[in-house]
């Protein structure tokens, strides 16, 4: 279903989401669920990481680019400078810090903007310095489909290196009300 509010902004609402008995979910609402998704699944990987005890690297490097890639786009969004590189020297406890604030720094982001604000665009430029403009609502869906693209790859290459992956499925974390 889809609503138009005054103005013309057109959130997208969805009859039945989340198993809470088909009453509507905005998309503002939606988005921070997934949110709460992306925080949840990148703390059980930064554990699956800690667990196998560093034996291979690649997995630490991919998740300093996950966090690392999340500041630059609420960055981006904030229109702020950017302040990290997208591919940081891997260090879990930094990771580990990062993502602790990183997941209320988009809950508070996303609790200041409405409904008709994620269908505006933002300018900015990428880190080989072009310049590109896209809407709030892109942006903030290729940061949650770009953090799971890469914790699959760091499942991956823990599971051909023997080691024990997070299950970060979302049906998971929410069948075990693990996502709220």
């Amino acid at each position: 279903m889809v609503t138009t509010l005054p103005g013309g902004a057109s959130p997208i609402t969805f009859g039945g989401l989340g198993g809470n008995g088909g009453s509507l979910v905005n998309l503002a609402d939606y988005l921070r669920r997934q949110f709460a998704y992306d925080e949840w699944a990148n703390r059980e990987v930064l554990n699956a990481i800690r667990a196998a005890g560093g034996a291979n690297q690649r997995p630490l490097q991919l998740m300093s680019h996950i966090l690392a890639a999340e500041l630059v786009w609420l960055e981006r969004l904030k229109q702020q400078p950017q302040s990290v590189p997208v591919w940081p020297e891997p260090d879990l406890a930094q990771c580990e810090a990062q993502a602790a604030k990183l997941g209320g720094m988009w809950l508070e982001f996303l609790d200041l903007i409405t409904a008709g604000d994620v269908s505006q665009s933002i300018s900015y430029k990428n880190t080989k310095g072009e310049q590109w403009t896209s809407t709030i609502v892109d942006v903030l869906t290729h940061v949650v489909m770009h953090s799971a693209y890469h914790r699959g790859q760091i499942a991956s290459q823990m599971r051909a290196s023997g080691q024990t992956p997070a299950y970060t499925d979302f049906i998971h974390g929410v069948r075990q009300g693990l996502i709220k």
